[in-house]
């Protein structure tokens, strides 16, 4: 219920956001860029396994894509309502390397797993302008409709040859059971996150901006459960964009 009421107040704010716009100052575009995620808590463990790393150093590469729109609040353009809708490729990887213990001829063995998790996004930021400089807060809802689990082995040998091995199996969930690859019911379908940004952008509606959004939601569906156990998802995004004047 909480969750319910949560979502019912961000609609109500957005109402509100397009009936205090200036009708004159409506622009649509179009955003792409880069993600960079992990998932991060007490017991992340459950979902990842052991050998995992929340490094920033150790984050999952993705990309985002999607529409984006700029509703002025002011008449001068300095405070804006930016609601947008994204699709976006967040997870977390694990790598490790075997160097002893090996066949004779090979000289190690790496192991790289990733989980890729499918977003769609909706940010539903206030933004400042500042002279081309903006910064942006607000919440952000997500729905995950996908995931899907990758693993590659390379073996490399000591007469500097390798060998490559892709297998997109299955994987154990939270509860112990094994899961086929694109199994996504462990997790929680909706998210709820903070955001926070900061970018520029040119006079022609070209702009470049980081982000950073925290899950408040955790990524573990516990079915209700008391003392849900806490993993949750964190992204920073860097997004090429383009506003389109309306008017």
């Amino acid at each position: 219920m909480k969750k319910l009421a949560l979502l019912a107040a961000l609609g109500v704010a957005s109402v509100s956001a397009v009936h205090a716009q200036d009708a004159g100052g409506f622009r649509l575009g179009v955003k792409v860029g880069g993600t960079y995620s992990n998932i991060s808590g007490d017991n992340v463990s459950q979902i990842t396994g052991p050998g995992y790393s929340t490094d920033l150093g150790d984050y999952k590469l993705g990309y985002n894509v999607g529409v984006s729109t700029s509703i002025p609040l002011s008449s001068d353009g300095f405070l804006s309502f930016a609601p947008e809708l994204l699709y976006n490729r967040k997870g977390y990887e694990i790598k490790s390397m075997q160097t002893s213990g090996l066949a004779a001829g090979v000289k190690s063995v790496e192991l790289e797993q990733q989980r890729v998790l499918h977003y769609l996004d909706v940010p539903l930021l206030a933004k400042i302008n500042a002279g081309g400089l903006f910064f942006e807060l607000g919440p952000q809802v997500s729905y995950l409709f996908g995931s899907k689990n990758k693993q590659q082995t390379t073996v490399k040998y000591t007469d500097g040859t390798k060998d490559k091995v892709e297998s997109n199996s299955g994987f154990r969930d939270y509860t112990g059971i094994s899961r086929d690859e694109a199994y996504k019911s462990d997790l929680a379908q909706f998210d709820i996150s903070g955001v926070a940004g900061v970018g520029y952008m040119t006079d022609g509606g070209i702009s470049l901006g980081l982000r950073y959004a925290r899950g408040f939601n955790s990524l573990i569906d516990s079915k209700d459960q008391d003392n849900e156990p806490k993993a949750f998802n964190n992204a920073f995004t860097l997004q090429l964009g383009y506003l389109i004047p309306t008017k």
